[in-house]
């Protein structure tokens, strides 16, 4: 059998449905992983990631992080069928979800204000992740502070050194992680699940005009970073942030916080792709410290 063969066995195990595959054809879109969509006899189709086996781990996590999101009962996420690896791939399995559609930003403001209040104890997770291809340590935490300064920015900018940042960017950004403490002197999150990606690329409503969610990097955390992610890169309405704000409004705080977030997601461009985004994370860090009032010089 070849590897389309062996993913088709697997998937009538996990279904206990028979599914003879008639058709593999390759999606666009990723630059991670390659995707496929497979369509079998009887109407049955599923959507199909596959990567290197050692890296079985990563759709692991996916698939854990997917069923996180379910339980929110929320937002609509792909279901999981079955995940492995065969013929030296490892392969993911989800649902092929018609999407394409049209719908309310404005009900998916509200979904996500809602999925927000499914909450936990401790910050983190039960599990690491990856954030794109780096990884995203996501060992519990009691306290918000302590696990933003060392399992996001403090190990962003240990990877930034050693991917060749500048001097001063390191400093500048020990120095912010020494201090960014006063940004929450009036503010306490808690813990809430997050999609931990949110960006336009990794959100579509189907057909039927319902919103999805997938790609996800999840993990439990201040809510303000999904929304600062989804502010990044543009791509999400005002209804939706009008409407997410409505059903819980955001602390006056979240103006300067987020660019403390969105920087995380700029450190792990730079250290995915390099270029500009060292000089971007410098100029977020050089706003941040000058807005709690320590300078960015020796």
């Amino acid at each position: 059998m070849d590897l389309w063969q062996h993913i088709a066995v697997r998937i009538s195990a996990a279904s206990a449905e028979r599914f003879e595959l008639e058709t593999q054809q390759a999606v666009a879109g990723g630059c991670i992983n390659q995707a496929s969509r497979l369509k079998g006899r009887g109407g049955k189709h599923y959507f199909v990631k596959l990567n290197q086996a050692e890296l079985l781990p990563m759709f692991e996590a996916e698939a854990e992080s997917l069923q996180e999101l379910a339980r929110a009962d929320a937002i609509k996420v792909p279901a999981l069928v079955c995940s492995g690896a065969v013929c030296g791939r490892a392969f993911l399995v989800l649902e092929d979800l018609s999407l394409g559609g049209t719908g309310s930003m404005a009900v998916f403001g509200r979904q996500l204000a809602q999925m927000h209040r499914h909450t936990q104890q401790q910050f983190g997770w039960c599990r690491d992740n990856t954030i794109g291809s780096t990884t995203q340590i996501n060992t519990p935490a009691s306290g918000w502070i302590a696990f933003w300064r060392e399992q996001r920015l403090g190990f962003q900018l240990q990877l930034a050194a050693k991917n060749g940042a500048a001097r001063s960017l390191i400093d500048k950004g020990e120095k912010l992680l020494g201090s960014f403490d006063s940004l929450f002197s009036h503010y306490q999150p808690v813990a809430s699940v997050l999609h931990g990606d949110l960006w336009s690329g990794n959100y579509a409503f189907t057909r039927q005009g319902e919103a999805v969610i997938f790609d996800p990097a999840v993990y439990y955390g201040d809510r303000e970073t999904d929304l600062a992610m989804s502010e990044l890169f543009g791509g999400f309405s005002a209804a939706f942030y009008a409407a997410y704000e409505e059903a819980w409004p955001l602390d006056s705080g979240y103006a300067v916080r987020k660019t403390l977030y969105n920087l995380y997601h700029i450190l792990n461009h730079f250290n995915l792709f390099g270029g500009g985004y060292a000089a971007q994370a410098e100029g977020m860090i050089e706003r941040l410290l000058a807005e709690i009032g320590v300078s960015p010089g020796a």
